[in-house]
């Protein structure tokens, strides 16, 4: 009979240990990810839980062999700063994908960016140079732009409704515009953003008349929802869905939910709708470039 000390410590070990009286073998081979030798990626936004990117980005690193691996992070908006220093001081973590609310902060601590970063002041993608620097980049037009071309939409000539002048919104409205579309009505909650985009996109691309107002989709012919409303179900609609007709194309950056109370009405009411996916699947593509993630080292 055991001694009580020696029973009681049996206890707190799983059955598999106690049948077999060893810890059970690890697998260490070439086929591990994750190794002490892996380029380290993340993905920050807060919240986060909502974010795809980062098993689209490992699904991708598990198919090409590599040994990378990208880590979903956040962290509460007046803890920024020391997190920003902690993620900086890793030496293995290679490049961010950023998020809501992050997009701007994170491009202010950047040493350099490409131009269509630079002219909305927002990154959501963010390299480290050979000097350890940040480098940004912003892949949220490009993205959406290239998900609207493969799916046969073209903007040029069209009067655009675009809901959100944040981030995202920003880098959509100027390759709106870059793009040829005859005219594009930015709205906002925050009125005094709406405008000033409208302002600067319009002096950079004359040809396109730009405007703030109200999110009333008559007189579009293009809809696009750019804000985070209908990432939750009690989420108010961002605009008068009544206001639709069958003639407008319905757009929606958001991917989760697949199909978002707004683009379930408009295609009720005979839509043309497009989902959030196509564009991150085409920014997928610009970001892995940018990151270098397929030349990462291999497991």
């Amino acid at each position: 009979m055991l001694a009580p000390h020696r029973a009681r410590r049996m206890q707190t070990i799983p059955a598999w240990s106690v049948r077999s009286n060893a810890w059970p073998t690890m697998r260490l081979d070439k086929t591990m990810r994750g190794t002490g030798k892996a380029d380290v990626f993340v993905m920050l936004a807060h919240p986060v839980a909502h974010a795809k990117s980062p098993g689209m980005f490992n699904a991708l690193m598990e198919e090409q062999g590599l040994d990378s691996l990208m880590v979903p992070v956040t962290c509460r908006p007046e803890d920024f700063d020391v997190f920003w220093a902690g993620l900086s001081a890793m030496e293995n973590l290679k490049g961010m994908i950023i998020s809501v609310p992050y997009k701007q902060r994170v491009f202010e601590k950047c040493a350099t960016a490409h131009p269509r970063a630079a002219r909305v002041g927002a990154a959501n993608t963010v390299v480290r140079g050979p000097d350890g620097q940040w480098h940004a980049d912003n892949f949220d037009g490009v993205g959406f732009m290239d998900g609207l071309a493969e799916a046969g939409i073209d903007v040029a000539g069209r009067r655009i409704l675009q809901v959100g002048a944040g981030g995202a919104g920003a880098s959509l409205a100027y390759c709106l515009a870059e793009a040829g579309a005859a005219a594009v009505t930015i709205s906002d909650t925050a009125t005094n953003r709406a405008e000033d985009l409208a302002r600067l996109v319009e002096q950079t691309f004359a040809d396109c008349t730009l405007r703030a107002a109200a999110p009333d989709p008559e007189g579009h012919d293009i809809i696009i929802n750019a804000t985070p409303m209908g990432l939750k179900p009690d989420d108010p609609l961002p605009v008068d869905v009544t206001r639709l007709q069958p003639s407008m194309i319905v757009v929606d950056i958001i991917m989760d939910p697949v199909e978002t109370p707004l683009l379930r009405h408009a295609k009720e009411l005979g839509c043309r709708v497009q989902y959030g996916q196509p564009m991150m699947d085409c920014q997928m593509k610009a970001m892995s470039e940018c990151l270098n993630v397929l030349n990462g080292p291999k497991r």
